[in-house]
């Protein structure tokens, strides 16, 4: 007999005699019980706030100005406060706020930025280093404000700094945030550290005082501490991939602009006095403002002219900002006006963005073609695919970076990029099979005349084939891994982990999709994005480029995106596959006759499987379409019998692969995807003769890596010295 409707047994959650729903309840304890958990993990954040509290409303400072309390002068630190033998005050200025505003904003701080910190470095170290970071930044500016304060100096700010005394917090908060941010993976600590650096900055910008002096000090103190002692996924302070430096240097423009903008109309008075400018008017501030919003647009585009003339206006305003210190300091100088030491801190903070993440800031104002095209080269270069077809790396020649030498007629292409004195062209040519030796010819031609060293790299054996005819050099650097679809079927025993991964997902509610990822939420393209960005910072080396793709180069509408997503709608692995364009069927019509494999990306703590699933659903995929092939794609400087070739193969290119191997396991790769009973097809590097090798090996490293420094490059070069 089956349950009454309204009774448990149905489905339907019970109502207490108080109206209360069990369910509700149920929920209110476990919210409760899961709060608890948190609170006992963290005494030393629940330890601080409920002193400060408590001390707040014990003497009234939470709703009255402590600092017009005759105790005050008792507890707050400062040069006088030494002068006067209270060493007390550097531990009790930490538990009191001078004002009620303060109070607010401090205990805010205290449970998110302390509790946060807490949470990743465990509370006995984040007790030493809040502690331990607010007495250095203490100890560290009474001593500047001594240093700056005796008679050879003139800096009516510093005279102040030097009579007056402060209480606050938010410098343990500083202190910790910048430790805690080592122990984050990219994007995370990156952003959280130019987070933290803005709001120092703008802080200091807009108050000027004995407190955010502090600020600045025990960030400047405590993120070298955190780097060299408590980082843990990985090391360095540079952004690792190209979106990453543009998002953020752009962002660091957007908030100079909005400084500005706040100091126009609420002008304050900071170290260098007053912030107002009396000349300056609105027009003049309306078009700064338009400057710089149009430098931060093109920064995100990553254009290259926005990167110089950022890093040229930064160094400028750093520069001028010294140098007006120096004059305020052992001068009468008047410094009123636009300069300020804040929004320095803020060009600072960008310029430690922008400098190093160079790499990301290659895409010229136009792409450069050679030859008669109208338009966009990079359409053009579209149709001549879609009409000629390609091999599996040709869709690779419509990236950024690329230039283009076009036939006459533009009925034919050529990709290559310059590096190192070397012209390398990219993949085979785009062009009619009858005009495949005069487009090599013409390319080696244009190549000579520009006074540079010719070479294709990853072309197939038709373009080496003809290459070697011209009186050129082939050499196999890599092996294409094809895996064929028309009679694809996961059986027998070489199949048993494909199966094995299917199986896994079904018991853990993974699903497989294939998308256009442009045409996706927001929240599914970031966690796209933050899985990427994950990957890429576990590297030492910057986001590499010329054949390997990013999350950029999938949002391509023409790129498919297979994706594995649980039933929560957390992504845990990606794939992106390149369109490969040809003839398919007997009236050799042109459409996609396969698919090559670049971004392969998982998250760390996701599904394990996941590349073996998403790989092998979206193969069968494909073959529903009526796809041809898939291509794995050839691992860079990685082949299947190295002992074989070793004899062919340059030692400068070996020793590449070889140095990049710890970095991004081109050879492991190439190894997994055996896994997938590939047929292989060779890959080649065709030259001159053996002198070109050296200029080339350079030049290829640098078309990976266009902007390793040169401690990245040095570790690059100790690695596969050891290999």
């Amino acid at each position: 007999m089956s349950a009454p409707a309204d009774s448990p047994a149905s489905g339907s959650s019970a109502t207490a005699a108080d109206g209360t729903d069990d369910t509700d309840r149920g929920a209110v304890v476990r919210r409760l019980r899961a709060f608890g958990s948190t609170v006992v993990r963290l005494p030393f954040t629940l330890a601080l706030w409920v002193v400060i509290f408590g001390l707040g409303l014990v003497t009234g400072a939470l709703w009255d100005h402590a600092s017009h309390k005759s105790w005050y002068v008792d507890v707050a630190f400062g040069l006088p406060a030494l002068e006067e033998n209270k060493w007390w005050t550097i531990v009790t200025s930490s538990v009191f706020e001078p004002s009620p505003g303060k109070y607010v904003i401090a205990l805010i701080l205290v449970a998110v930025g302390i509790g946060w910190a807490e949470w990743r470095l465990g509370t006995a170290r984040v007790a030493i280093v809040a502690i331990g970071g607010k007495i250095g930044a203490e100890l560290l500016s009474v001593l500047l404000v001594w240093f700056f304060s005796r008679d050879f100096t003139s800096w009516q700010w510093v005279d102040h700094m030097a009579g007056t005394r402060g209480t606050g917090v938010i410098t343990m908060v500083v202190a910790a945030v910048a430790v805690a941010s080592a122990t984050l993976r990219s994007p995370w600590r990156l952003r959280v550290r130019v987070f933290l650096g803005a709001v120092v900055a703008i802080t200091f910008l807009f108050e000027g005082t004995f407190g955010t002096v502090q600020y600045v000090l025990a960030a400047l103190i405590m993120l070298p501490i955190g780097e060299q002692w408590f980082s843990t996924a990985e090391r360095g302070y540079l952004p690792r991939t190209r979106r990453e430096v543009r998002m953020l240097g752009s962002v660091g423009i957007l908030l100079i602009a909005g400084a500005n903008l706040m100091v126009f109309f609420f002008p304050a008075s900071g170290p260098l006095g007053p912030t107002d400018a009396n000349d300056e008017s609105t027009v003049s501030m309306i078009v700064i403002l338009v400057i710089n919003l149009l430098i931060a647009d093109q920064l995100r585009r990553g254009r290259r002219w926005a990167w110089w003339v950022a890093v040229v206006l930064g160094l400028l305003n750093v520069l001028l900002t010294i140098l007006v210190v120096a004059l305020v300091a052992f001068t009468n100088f008047d410094s009123e006006g636009g300069v300020t030491v804040g929004t320095t801190l803020l060009w600072a903070v960008v310029l430690a963005i922008l400098i190093p993440g160079r790499f990301a800031f290659a895409v010229p104002w136009r792409t450069r073609r050679s030859g008669s095209v109208d338009g966009d080269p990079v359409d053009r270069v579209k149709e001549l695919l879609h009409s000629h077809g390609g091999g599996t790396m040709s869709w690779m020649i419509t990236w950024p970076g690329n230039e283009y030498l076009f036939s006459a007629a533009a009925n034919s292409v050529v990709a290559y990029q310059r590096h190192m004195g070397t012209m390398l062209a990219l993949a085979d040519p785009v062009c009619d099979e009858d005009e495949l030796r005069r487009t090599i010819a013409g390319f080696i031609d244009h190549a000579e005349k520009s006074g540079k060293t010719p070479c294709w790299f990853s072309v197939g054996a038709e373009t080496a084939r003809i290459a070697d005819e011209l009186g050129w050099r082939s050499l196999q650097i890599a092996e294409d891994t094809i895996v064929d679809l028309p009679d694809l079927a996961f059986k027998g025993k070489p199949w048993q982990h494909v199966r094995s991964a299917i199986n896994k997902s079904k018991k853990e509610n993974i699903t497989f999709r294939l998308v256009v990822l442009a045409d996706e939420p927001f929240s599914i393209k970031s966690q796209v994005r933050a899985i990427s960005e994950e990957w890429v910072g576990d590297k030492g080396l910057p986001e590499m480029g010329f054949t390997l793709g990013s999350v950029d180069e999938a949002m391509d509408p023409e790129v498919r995106v297979a994706l594995a997503v649980d039933d929560t709608g957390s992504v845990h692995g990606v794939l992106s596959w390149l369109p490969v364009y040809g003839a398919v069927g007997a009236d050799e019509e042109r459409t996609v006759r396969g698919w090559t494999l670049d971004v392969m990306r998982r998250r760390t703590d996701g599904f394990g499987p996941v590349i073996e699933y998403l790989i092998a659903s979206s193969a069968m995929a494909f073959k529903d379409e009526g796809a041809q092939f898939i291509s794995l794609s050839g691992a860079p400087l990685a082949r299947s019998d190295d002992a074989a070739e070793a004899e062919r193969m340059d030692r400068l290119l070996d020793s590449l692969g070889a140095a990049m191997e710890p970095f991004y396991g081109f050879r492991s790769l190439h190894a997994f995807k055996k896994k997938f009973s590939p047929r292989y097809e060779p890959v080649f590097l065709s030259f001159r003769d053996e002198s070109d090798l050296p200029r080339i090996g350079l030049a290829i490293s640098r078309a990976y890596l266009p902007d390793a420094t040169p401690t990245q490059l040095v570790r690059l070069a100790a690695s596969g010295g050891h290999d």
